[in-house]
């Protein structure tokens, strides 16, 4: 059998900072879902054609920018496609909207390759946004198309007791640093897309 073929895609890591410290915005996955069924995840997907033309800079740092272009196949989409790929996720899932500030809102911090085997294969970017760059509400969903159910603000510690896949587990620990305050030495990337895993940091 032929293994699934690798498409892009982005993720948007919203969080906030609450009464008693950070949280994240993550939704479940339904039951019947092809794709990690019934797991809590951030909003996002895969990198559609459309988004090549509604991409527009402004929302990602040069060094972002750069580092999000770089150990990419030669077809792989330009940064400001896989920001338009995640904005337009998030809008969709959730119903919010990250707006244009005029100065960068997304920041790149993971990426990861699905392993061979699975029933489908992303090579997903993992962006960074603070909730006060949300144009209106941050808490009402009722625009959401329903792809991710019981959409919520959870505490780090509560999203790490949910039903995550490993990479969100990973994702979270990156960002609890982060929004602490730590340095992060390179995008860390799970690559999968050889016959052996490597574990790589984009610098």
């Amino acid at each position: 059998m032929t293994d699934e073929p690798i498409r892009p895609a982005a993720t948007v890591v919203l969080w906030r900072l609450y009464r008693h410290g950070p949280q994240v915005l993550m939704g479940q996955r339904g039951a019947g879902a092809a794709f990690m069924p019934s797991k809590f995840v951030f909003p996002g997907g895969r990198v559609d054609p459309e988004d090549h033309s509604a991409a527009r800079p402004g929302f990602l740092t040069p060094d972002c920018a750069r580092r999000l272009a770089l150990l990419v196949p030669t077809d792989a989409p330009a940064p400001d496609a896989i920001v338009a790929a995640a904005r337009r996720e998030l809008t969709e899932e959730t119903g919010l909207t990250l707006a244009a500030t005029g100065s960068p809102s997304l920041r790149f911090v993971f990426r990861a390759i699905t392993p061979p085997g699975r029933s489908r294969r992303f090579d997903a970017r993992f962006l960074l946004a603070d909730a006060d760059g949300v144009d209106g509400d941050g808490e009402d969903f009722s625009a959401a198309s329903g792809e991710l159910q019981h959409l919520c603000w959870l505490d780090i510690a509560q999203a790490r007791a949910l039903d995550l896949p490993f990479i969100t587990e990973v994702v979270l620990a990156e960002i609890t640093a982060l929004v602490a305050g730590a340095d992060q030495p390179g995008v860390p990337f799970f690559d999968n897309s050889g016959t052996t895993p490597q574990f790589r940091r984009i610098v």
